[in-house]
């Protein structure tokens, strides 16, 4: 067993932290806490002592060196006695029983457990106020970045209008690429899970998921309301190309994957929209200058006005610094007393579909290359309620009798609902091929 003390350990109470999980973060956070004990000891109040880690093979090889006694398999008896419980196996069972478990005991939690809080929260959150306890999950929405406590305390007196976000470092990884290089999307993937940005399988990352149970959890906290899953919008980046780069480059727009979440007025009734999809960003945003594999959140407040949260949304020891200032925080409110601070989810705004949303579209269609095209493309959209700012038009094989043109059409603001009704009659048309893309302009 190891303790961790400070330069004057015998002034600190003692603390007993359970951790569990030893992957790329779980290994960093055990590190630091062996490593650095004296400052957190003075940093907390407490001294810290890691009473082991639990996990599934001792044996397995690790990036860090760790102390052997430490390792059990034994996850229950290890969390039973803790006073702070550290979760970071991912996945949702067995994560969801252990931490379960630790806050019956009495412990607090730190979890960096994105799927498990997105899926599992309420429980979770319920179960620690029945015991005065405290879930801290600063990692689990992006990384290093400290933005769950800035919501759910700093800007607590404020009012939280619209929160966008670069919230998965994989995607932006590729997109970023493609932007800078006109590289294509399945070869910038390949080189994501070659540099490790990417699993083997990607699934999670470039069809949204890993995003959009992000976008729930900063929604639940920006909004004071539940946010399920399940309602939350979500589309991947898979089908996005070179050419729709470079026409997205053309009108002054990089395309970012992008977890929305804002207020809306619904019929007179105030509402949540949260939806993640790849969307057109001016390339005067903020969010337009985040590159590589880096995630960034802005914010925008009725008092407070714009911020930016930007930095590394994964990584072992950045994830870690983030956990480890969750263990600071729950320390000190283990030696200040008292119950802990529960989660503000009492506005229960109703979250409405991705129909009632009001933005601007760039809608690319290939038609025949015949007079009157433009007109009768014109008339769908007037009708369907979706009017025209621009359009840009180039032609394939000028001359051919099987010339096709390119329609790049820029709306003004449309609802959702207009825009697919209007983009199935467009589909339906005689004088449309395709319907190449559509995509939303966020960051107005």
């Amino acid at each position: 067993m190891t303790h961790l003390q400070g330069s004057s350990s015998g002034q600190y109470r003692r603390l007993r932290v359970a951790l569990l999980g030893a992957g790329a973060v779980g290994s960093q956070v055990a590190r630091i806490l062996l490593q650095h004990g004296d400052e957190l000891a003075d940093r907390s109040g407490a001294s810290l002592e890691l009473a082991g880690i639990a996990v599934r093979d001792v044996d397995a090889k690790r990036d860090v060196d760790l102390p052997k006694e430490l390792f059990t398999t034994d996850a229950e008896n290890l969390i039973v006695g803790s006073d702070i419980v550290i979760e970071l196996m991912g996945g949702i069972e067995p994560a969801r029983e252990n931490l379960l478990l630790a806050l019956k005991s009495g412990a607090d939690v730190v979890t960096a457990n994105k799927a498990l809080l997105a899926t599992h929260g309420p429980e979770l959150f319920e179960a620690a106020d029945q015991v005065g306890a405290s879930v801290y999950y600063e990692a689990a929405a992006a990384g290093a970045i400290p933005i769950i406590r800035p919501l759910r305390d700093s800007l607590a007196g404020d009012r939280v209008v619209r929160l966008m976000g670069i919230v998965n470092g994989t995607t932006n990884y590729i997109l970023d690429r493609m932007d800078g290089e006109g590289a294509d999307f399945g070869e910038v993937l390949a080189d994501a899970q070659h540099l490790g940005y990417a699993e083997a399988d990607p699934t999670a990352d470039v069809d949204g998921y890993d995003a959009a149970q992000k976008a729930a959890i900063l929604a639940s906290l920006a909004f004071h309301t539940a946010v399920p899953l399940d309602a939350v919008h979500r589309e991947g980046i898979t089908q996005i190309t070179p050419s729709m780069i470079e026409e997205a480059r053309a009108a002054g727009f990089v395309i970012k994957l992008l977890a929305v979440c804002e207020r809306l007025d619904v019929g007179g009734a105030e509402s949540i929209s949260v939806r993640v999809y790849p969307a057109l960003v001016a390339r005067t945003h903020p969010l337009a200058s985040v590159h590589g594999a880096n995630n960034a959140v802005f914010v925008e407040a009725e008092a407070a006005g714009s911020l930016m949260f930007y930095g590394a949304g994964a990584g072992g020891v950045q994830t870690a610094s983030a956990v480890l200032g969750d263990v600071v925080s729950a320390a000190r409110r283990h030696i200040a007393g008292g119950v802990g601070v529960g989660e503000s989810t009492r506005a229960n705004l109703p979250t409405v579909p991705i129909g009632n949303v009001i933005t601007r579209y760039q809608i690319t269609l290939e038609v025949d290359d015949q007079p009157g095209v433009l007109a009768a493309v014109a008339g769908i959209l007037s009708e369907g309620g979706v009017s025209v700012a621009t359009v840009v038009q180039t032609v394939e094989g000028e001359g051919d009798e099987d010339a096709t043109a390119r329609l790049i059409i820029g709306t003004h603001k449309a609802t959702e609902q207009a825009l697919s009704d209007t983009v199935a009659q467009l589909a339906a048309s005689a004088v449309v091929e395709r319907v190449v893309s559509v995509l939303r302009v966020e960051g107005e």
